[in-house]
């Protein structure tokens, strides 16, 4: 994902969503919890949906970070003359 402005809104329906500020496009993500669970967090789903969703933006930007540095290692070891 290029470098977006991101947001974490709650929808309408209670769902959680992981959103492009500056667009109105489909979220990216979305997190729903089940009536059992609510009642477990005691109405705290949004600390745990912001951290859910959190941890896998930390996650992709890591693979991406990963990603972006096997390619830039490859392109080296093409460019030695041995």
């Amino acid at each position: 994902m290029e470098n977006a402005f991101l947001e974490i809104v709650e929808l309408e329906d209670g769902q959680f969503a992981l959103k492009r500020i500056d667009s109105d496009d489909e979220a990216l993500v979305t997190v729903n919890f089940s009536a059992e669970v609510i009642r477990i967090l005691q109405d705290n789903q949004s600390i745990i949906a912001k951290a859910m969703i959190g941890a896998g933006v930390q996650a992709a930007s890591m693979m991406s970070q990963q990603a972006a540095d096997d390619t830039e290692e490859l392109i080296s070891e093409k460019q030695k003359i041995h």
